[in-house]
């Protein structure tokens, strides 16, 4: 075992107890609630955390992009839902292969003209592909709107023999652009009730919806408990971040993800660490959220603000008298942890300071 302060930088610092703590805080709100969990895997992209999840009962996973669930299926894992309208030949071509691996695949949909191209494709294969329907909650990005369109789409789903429906799905994304907490559960409870009207309606035309799913770490524990809703999908909240300490979501301490960095220049006005744009990433939240301050939360060092990116440099300013010296490494909490973890190789566990071994990021 290794010192972490002894690692050369810049580093990706993952603490084994808190991403536990983070793991089981999920696991346990699903079971108080009846609740099927699936984990967004796009946050961490990591094997290793995925059956730790699953362990804890995660009923399988979710990811956003194919070769994320195919880093996932060669790992062993077999129950994934791809959150994300596939409709190109080619991309079903590879969604043909997960299934021939044994897969329990399934993907989300969106319109008429997609449900068109798997069938075209999957005609030639003996396989029947699951679909969920995609509803609008108010990200205004993908899905149907809920209620009646989602009930149209369902009945042409059913004219498909290559295709079956699972169920209806939203994320409420644009909850990381609230301005407050009270905005966050506002937001919430019109996720679950987008997905529960939607079922509702299908089933008055008689078209029964097993899986009624939500997303998104800030509104889980909200639209979660929407009488009719079935399962949860929070990604993020297996790490956390600045944001969702932003949003009151969390508080910093419970953030496991960080960067090891070090102070490359010290200036009368600045100093420089090794942690640029190619690191932390330019990201205040993707949807729009300010409750950020810099680009990155530095522990131990509130009176330093990381003003300003390049890609290898972090340019920190700080109030009052210079508490950092040349060759001095900190860890920063990322504003995003999802992006952050994307642009590294590996994470290295943690256990008290001293690491305790490796995981790679995949997919």
């Amino acid at each position: 075992m290794t010192n972490i302060s002894n690692l050369d930088t810049p580093t990706l610092l993952l603490d084994y107890q808190k991403l536990m703590k983070n793991i089981n805080e999920i696991a346990s709100f699903a079971r108080e609630h009846d609740l099927a969990y699936r984990p967004h895997i796009k946050t961490h992209k990591s094997v290793e955390i995925a059956k730790l999840q699953l362990q804890a009962g995660a009923v399988g996973i979710t990811t956003a992009t194919i070769p994320e669930a195919e880093a996932m299926a060669a790992g062993g894992i077999k129950d994934i839902l791809i959150a994300y309208p596939i409709s190109s030949p080619e991309k079903i071509k590879r969604l043909i292969k997960l299934l021939e691996q044994g897969v329990k695949l399934k993907i989300i949909v969106d319109s008429t003209e997609q449900l068109t191209y798997l069938q075209q494709v999957l005609e030639h294969t003996p396989f029947t592909l699951e679909v969920w329907i995609k509803v609008n909650s108010g990200l205004n990005r993908c899905g149907v709107e809920p209620g009646k369109d989602a009930v149209v789409l369902a009945k042409d789903i059913m004219r498909h023999s290559k295709l079956k429906l699972g169920g209806i799905l939203t994320h409420a994304g644009h909850s990381y652009a609230a301005s407050n907490y009270a905005e966050v559960e506002r937001i919430g409870l019109q996720e679950g009730q987008a997905v529960v009207e939607s079922a509702e309606e299908c089933e008055k035309e008689g078209i029964p919806i097993l899986v009624r799913s939500v997303g998104s770490t800030p509104t889980y524990k909200i639209s979660g408990k929407v009488p009719g809703i079935t399962e949860i999908r929070p990604g993020n909240a297996v790490f956390f971040d600045s944001i969702q300490a932003g949003l009151g979501v969390t508080t910093l301490d419970n953030c496991a993800l960080t960067v090891l960095a070090s102070v490359s220049g010290v200036y009368p006005n600045r100093i420089v660490l090794d942690t640029g744009s190619k690191t932390l990433c330019l990201d205040k939240g993707a949807h729009g959220n300010e409750t950020v301050k810099g680009f990155g939360h530095i522990i131990g060092h509130p009176e330093i603000t990381i003003e300003r990116l390049s890609e290898e440099h972090g340019v920190g300013t700080f109030k009052g008298e210079r508490s950092l010296k040349l060759n001095d490494k900190v860890q920063i909490i990322p504003n995003h942890a999802c992006t952050v973890a994307n642009m590294f190789e590996e994470y290295v566990i943690h256990e008290n300071g001293k690491t305790v071994g490796g995981w790679k990021v995949g997919g």
